[in-house]
């Protein structure tokens, strides 16, 4: 089975949805179809099919997060010693030679990927147009209306 790289904050996240997934969830839905139960005829009793329809998205989601975890290959980003190179997990400063304007990304794992908030996929094509340069490099990244050129301005493994 292949190795899926996850930052080591990637997978705290991951293991606390999964905590709250097994200590909260689980237990309110087993309640809610015991109590669901106790109204009598199941099946014309929404509430029932309504907690048993929870309780299936929750175990869903237990096995899924219990098979990344035990797939992932944790990176710890600060150890990671990579010459200034863009690799997994380096937070890259980039400036749109178009415009000027700058953005800053953290490549991270499918799972950690959150737009919003700085952080690209491994496999979106801005990671991968930046994965081995470094500073000072430009990368051309193609978008759905033609490529971009971006000029790393930093690197940095925090």
């Amino acid at each position: 089975m292949a190795k899926t790289p996850l930052t080591e904050r990637g997978a705290m996240r991951l293991r606390d949805e999964l905590k709250r997934l097994k200590s909260e969830d689980r237990p309110r839905i087993i309640k809610a179809i015991a109590e669901a139960r106790a109204h009598g005829d199941l099946s014309e009793n929404a509430e029932y099919h309504a907690a048993r329809e929870q309780q299936s998205f929750a175990e869903g989601r237990i096995q899924e997060l219990e098979s990344k975890l035990s797939s992932a290959e944790i990176i710890d980003v600060s150890k990671i010693n990579a010459g200034g190179k863009v690799v997994f997990g380096s937070t890259v400063v980039l400036a749109d030679e178009e415009s000027g304007n700058e953005v800053t990304y953290q490549i991270v794992g499918e799972d950690e990927a959150d737009i919003k908030a700085s952080r690209v996929s491994v496999n979106s094509p801005v990671a991968r147009a930046l994965i081995g340069k470094q500073q000072g490099d430009v990368a051309v990244v193609k978008t759905p209306i033609g490529e971009r050129q971006f000029e790393i301005i930093e690197v940095r493994y925090e």
